[in-house]
C-alpha cells in the first residue's frame, strides 16, 4: 500500500508516518521501479502498535524502541470482527462477569487500532447500554456497573496524557451534565494524534473551565454535552471565553446556533472522527525526539 493508505488505515498522518520511518526504522517499504514506496500489514501492525504506546504515555523514542523489540501481532481471526467482540463484551459486564470483560476488553485493544477499538467497540457499546436503559431493559445497577468498568479501562490508557510538548486540548463537561465517556474517548483519540489533555471531568462550572483555560492556554477548550438542555442558557457566560480561546462545543448536546453565535468549533461526529478532524484543522504536535 501507498503511505496515503496506510495513513488512512492507521490515522496517522502521511508527515509522521515519514518521521518515523526516518527516525526510528519504524517502517520497511519496499521501492517499487518507480521509486514509490510500498508499505505492508507489517508496518501496518508497527503503526499500531506505535500509537498505543504513545497513547500509554510513552515519549515517541521510548515507543519506537519497544514495538522494534516485540515480536509482530497476528491480524485478528474472523470471529474477532469488532461488532462480534462488542456483542460479548457487553454481555459478560450485564452478567457482571468482571474477569470475562477485563479479558474481552484487552482482546479489543490488542487486535484493533485505538480509533477502531473506540468507534466500533467502546462508543457503540456506551450507545447500546443507553438505550438498552431508556426501553428499561437493564437496571441501574447493571448500568452503572457496565459504565463503571469501562471508564476504569479508558482511564487507565489515559494515564499521562497530558505529558509531552504537542498542542494541548482542554476538555470538560457542561455543568449538570453526568456522561464523561465519550469526551474520555475524544481525548484518548487526540491524544495518540499527539496532543495533550487536560481533562476537567462532569459537571465543570463555566466559571471553573474559563479559570483553566486562562491559566493553560490551550490550543483548543472542548465543552461537551450529551444532554440539549446542559448548553441552553450558556451563551452569555460562554461568550467571553470563546473570545479568548478557541472553543469547541462536542456531543449531541451542542447545537449549531449556538456554535455559530460564539464562533465555535462543532464536533458532532463520533470521538475518534472528531479528534481527527481537530488534528488535521488545528495541527498534529511535532514528532517527539526522544
Amino acid at each position: 500500500m501507498r503511505i496515503g493508505e496506510l495513513s488512512r488505515r492507521s490515522g496517522v498522518s502521511p508527515q509522521l508516518l515519514r518521521t518515523w520511518e526516518r527516525r526510528y526504522g519504524l517502517l520497511r517499504p519496499v521501492r517499487t521501479p518507480g521509486g514509490f514506496r510500498l508499505y505492508g500489514l507489517e508496518d501496518e501492525d508497527r503503526v499500531r502498535r506505535m500509537r498505543e504506546r504513545i497513547a500509554a504515555g510513552f515519549p515517541a523514542a521510548a515507543a519506537a524502541r519497544l514495538v522494534l523489540a516485540e515480536p509482530g501481532r497476528p491480524a485478528p481471526p474472523p470471529d474477532s470482527a469488532p461488532a462480534e467482540l462488542r456483542a460479548r463484551l457487553l454481555e459478560a459486564a450485564l452478567a457482571y462477569d468482571e474477569p470475562a470483560a477485563d479479558a474481552l476488553l484487552d482482546r479489543v485493544l490488542a487486535a484493533f487500532t485505538l480509533d477502531t477499538a473506540l468507534g466500533e467497540v467502546v462508543v457503540p457499546l456506551l450507545s447500546d447500554l443507553g438505550s438498552r436503559w431508556e426501553r428499561g431493559e437493564v437496571t441501574i445497577a447493571q448500568e452503572h456497573f457496565v459504565t463503571n468498568l469501562v471508564r476504569g479501562r479508558l482511564l487507565a490508557l489515559a494515564r499521562g496524557w497530558g505529558d509531552g510538548a504537542g498542542p494541548r486540548a482542554l476538555l470538560a463537561c457542561a455543568p449538570e451534565e453526568q456522561h464523561d465517556l465519550p469526551l474520555i474517548c475524544f481525548g484518548l483519540a487526540l491524544r495518540a494524534r499527539g496532543w495533550r489533555i487536560t481533562f476537567l471531568g462532569a459537571n465543570t462550572p463555566v466559571t471553573t473551565l474559563a479559570e483553566a483555560a486562562d491559566a493553560l492556554g490551550p490550543r483548543l477548550v472542548v465543552l461537551a454535552a450529551v444532554d440539549a438542555g446542559r448548553l441552553r442558557g450558556l451563551a452569555a457566560e460562554l461568550a467571553p471565553l470563546a473570545r479568548r480561546h478557541p472553543l469547541a462545543l462536542a456531543g449531541p448536546g451542542a447545537g449549531p446556533a449556538l456554535a455559530r453565535d460564539l464562533g465555535a468549533l462543532l464536533l458532532h461526529e463520533p470521538p475518534a472522527r472528531a479528534a481527527a478532524r481537530v488534528a488535521a484543522d488545528l495541527g498534529a504536535a511535532p514528532a517527539s525526539s526522544g
